[in-house]
Protein backbone atom coordinates (compact mmCIF):
# COMPACT_ATOMS: atom_id res chain seq x y z
CA UNK A 1 0.00 0.00 0.00
CA UNK A 2 1.33 3.44 -0.96
CA UNK A 3 1.41 6.02 1.79
CA UNK A 4 -0.45 9.33 1.50
CA UNK A 5 2.83 11.30 1.55
CA UNK A 6 4.14 9.34 -1.44
CA UNK A 7 0.92 9.93 -3.40
CA UNK A 8 0.85 13.67 -2.66
CA UNK A 9 4.54 14.00 -3.57
CA UNK A 10 3.92 12.19 -6.86
CA UNK A 11 0.93 14.42 -7.63
CA UNK A 12 2.88 17.60 -6.87
CA UNK A 13 5.80 16.57 -9.04
CA UNK A 14 3.57 15.92 -12.07
CA UNK A 15 1.38 19.01 -11.58
CA UNK A 16 4.30 21.47 -11.62
CA UNK A 17 7.21 19.81 -13.38
CA UNK A 18 10.56 21.51 -12.97
CA UNK A 19 12.09 22.17 -16.39
CA UNK A 20 15.31 20.38 -17.19
CA UNK A 21 18.41 22.58 -17.54
CA UNK A 22 18.12 22.17 -21.32
CA UNK A 23 14.69 23.88 -21.14
CA UNK A 24 16.32 27.17 -20.17
CA UNK A 25 15.96 30.14 -22.51
CA UNK A 26 18.41 33.02 -22.77
CA UNK A 27 17.30 35.49 -25.44
CA UNK A 28 17.95 39.02 -26.65
CA UNK A 29 15.02 40.88 -28.18
CA UNK A 30 15.73 44.05 -30.16
CA UNK A 31 14.00 46.42 -32.49
CA UNK A 32 15.57 49.08 -34.65
CA UNK A 33 13.78 51.79 -36.58
CA UNK A 34 15.00 53.44 -39.75
CA UNK A 35 14.08 56.72 -38.01
CA UNK A 36 17.11 56.17 -35.79
CA UNK A 37 15.90 54.70 -32.50
CA UNK A 38 16.50 51.24 -31.09
CA UNK A 39 15.66 49.22 -28.00
CA UNK A 40 16.88 45.89 -26.64
CA UNK A 41 16.19 43.67 -23.65
CA UNK A 42 17.36 40.33 -22.31
CA UNK A 43 14.75 37.69 -21.56
CA UNK A 44 15.32 34.47 -19.65
CA UNK A 45 12.81 31.69 -19.13
CA UNK A 46 13.17 28.84 -16.62
CA UNK A 47 13.74 30.86 -14.45
CA UNK A 48 11.83 33.88 -15.74
CA UNK A 49 13.78 37.12 -15.68
CA UNK A 50 15.89 39.61 -17.56
CA UNK A 51 15.11 43.20 -18.43
CA UNK A 52 11.80 42.57 -20.22
CA UNK A 53 8.96 44.45 -18.46
CA UNK A 54 6.64 41.41 -18.69
CA UNK A 55 8.94 38.37 -18.67
CA UNK A 56 6.34 35.79 -17.64
CA UNK A 57 3.94 36.80 -20.42
CA UNK A 58 6.79 36.96 -22.97
CA UNK A 59 8.01 33.46 -22.00
CA UNK A 60 4.45 32.09 -22.21
CA UNK A 61 4.02 33.68 -25.65
CA UNK A 62 7.26 32.12 -26.90
CA UNK A 63 6.35 28.75 -25.41
CA UNK A 64 3.03 28.75 -27.33
CA UNK A 65 4.83 29.70 -30.57
CA UNK A 66 7.75 27.29 -30.17
CA UNK A 67 10.10 30.32 -29.95
CA UNK A 68 9.04 31.46 -33.44
CA UNK A 69 7.30 34.87 -33.31
CA UNK A 70 6.29 34.33 -36.95
CA UNK A 71 3.83 31.66 -35.76
CA UNK A 72 1.93 34.09 -33.50
CA UNK A 73 -1.62 35.03 -34.42
CA UNK A 74 -1.73 38.83 -34.75
CA UNK A 75 -3.98 40.88 -32.51
CA UNK A 76 -6.92 42.86 -33.80
CA UNK A 77 -5.84 46.36 -32.83
CA UNK A 78 -5.98 49.19 -35.37
CA UNK A 79 -2.76 50.81 -36.59
CA UNK A 80 -2.25 54.06 -38.45
CA UNK A 81 -1.04 53.57 -42.01
CA UNK A 82 2.16 55.49 -41.44
CA UNK A 83 5.28 53.93 -42.94
CA UNK A 84 8.10 54.10 -40.40
CA UNK A 85 9.86 50.73 -40.78
CA UNK A 86 11.05 48.90 -37.71
CA UNK A 87 13.04 45.66 -37.67
CA UNK A 88 12.36 43.18 -34.84
CA UNK A 89 14.94 40.52 -33.94
CA UNK A 90 15.09 37.61 -31.52
CA UNK A 91 18.38 35.76 -30.93
CA UNK A 92 19.64 33.32 -28.37
CA UNK A 93 19.05 29.87 -26.97
CA UNK A 94 15.63 28.28 -26.48
CA UNK A 95 15.45 24.86 -24.82
CA UNK A 96 19.00 23.98 -25.75
CA UNK A 97 18.88 25.08 -29.39
CA UNK A 98 19.97 28.28 -31.09
CA UNK A 99 17.15 30.45 -32.36
CA UNK A 100 17.16 33.52 -34.55
CA UNK A 101 14.23 35.42 -36.07
CA UNK A 102 14.02 38.77 -37.89
CA UNK A 103 11.14 40.63 -39.50
CA UNK A 104 10.58 44.20 -40.65
CA UNK A 105 7.21 45.83 -39.97
CA UNK A 106 5.71 49.04 -41.32
CA UNK A 107 5.77 50.68 -37.86
CA UNK A 108 5.93 49.82 -34.14
CA UNK A 109 2.15 49.47 -33.90
CA UNK A 110 2.18 46.76 -36.58
CA UNK A 111 5.09 45.06 -34.82
CA UNK A 112 3.28 45.02 -31.47
CA UNK A 113 0.02 43.87 -33.05
CA UNK A 114 1.84 40.92 -34.68
CA UNK A 115 4.06 39.93 -31.74
CA UNK A 116 1.96 40.84 -28.70
CA UNK A 117 3.98 41.45 -25.56
CA UNK A 118 7.29 40.21 -26.99
CA UNK A 119 8.56 43.54 -28.34
CA UNK A 120 6.45 45.79 -26.11
CA UNK A 121 9.31 47.42 -24.19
Amino acid sequence: MIGLAAVSTALLSTANPVPRPSARADLTLTYTAEAGFAAAVKLTCYPTGGGHPKPAEACATLRRAGADPGKLAPGDSMCVLLYQPVKAELKGVWQGRSVQWTKTYGNTCEMNRATGVLFDF
